[in-house]
């Protein structure tokens, strides 16, 4: 089997999951989001953004493997990249669906024992957290401000909060609902996790929302931790077991 030698990928997290499997040479383009690693977001070409890709300049670039996402990147663009090269689209929901991506470009890429191994020690360590977390907090995560916006069901996100061992408050809103501060005190969370990404939320958030949400306890987390569903788990499980000794503790 010949194994693709000019791949781009359109999508961060899979991006960083690319350099993890090893594959630097072959990988001749990136999108200007795909910030990890730092050294590949100097050194790549960067083909536009996520969802305004530059067309001409891909298929210039001659690839043999485009790596895609059925949300991250547009419906039009994915079909008019496929007119002239082979496109791997992943549709990301659940961590399952994020293991099986992992070892399907293993085996795309002639790296199948490496994402095997990847995939099993994601799982492994994630599966640990709900041990660790013994007493479940209620909990709401935010990715947006004005208006606000809340993670619900069937995201990859929710996903990760339920594998933690927390219970989501907007599990019953589907992808990404518009809250309220009122309708987010209505669902009585214990914790609010407030994102780095796509909306970065920082310390004058954080006050706002606690004086808004005083019995509340309200903390800062890093959303790629979160919502990068490729190699970044390796790093997401002890990074999240950190928070739950922060919402044990009350810091």
């Amino acid at each position: 089997m010949q194994f693709p030698e000019r791949i781009i990928s359109l999508v961060p997290s899979q991006t960083e999951l690319l350099y993890d499997l090893g594959l630097d040479r072959e990988v001749v383009g990136i999108t200007k989001f795909c910030v990890h690693p730092e050294i590949w977001f100097r050194s790549k070409t960067r083909i536009g953004g996520t969802k305004t890709l530059h067309l001409d300049q891909i298929k210039a670039l001659q690839p043999d493997l485009i790596i895609a996402n059925k949300e991250e990147n547009t419906r039009e663009q994915i079909e008019a990249l496929q007119t002239f090269t082979t496109v791997y689209v992943s549709d990301i929901l659940n961590i399952p669906d994020a293991l099986h991506m992992i070892r399907s470009i293993g085996t795309l890429t002639g790296k199948t024992k490496v994402a095997d191994k990847m995939a099993e020690s994601i799982s492994t360590r994630l599966n640990l957290l709900k041990k660790l977390n013994s007493a479940p907090k209620r909990v709401a995560y935010l990715i947006w401000k004005d208006p606000f916006m809340a993670a619900g069901k069937d995201t990859f996100i929710h996903d990760m909060l339920k594998t933690a061992g927390w219970n989501n408050v907007f599990e019953d809103q589907a992808r990404y609902p518009e809250t309220t501060i009122e309708d987010i005190r209505q669902r009585y969370p214990e914790v609010v996790l407030l994102s780095s990404e796509p909306y970065p939320f920082g310390e004058k958030h954080l006050k706002e929302l606690q004086a808004a949400l005083p019995e509340t306890q309200l903390l800062l987390v890093d959303g790629e931790m979160f919502s990068w569903y490729g190699s970044r788990m390796l790093k997401a499980a002890d990074y999240i077991a950190q928070i739950i000794s922060k919402m044990n503790t009350g810091d």
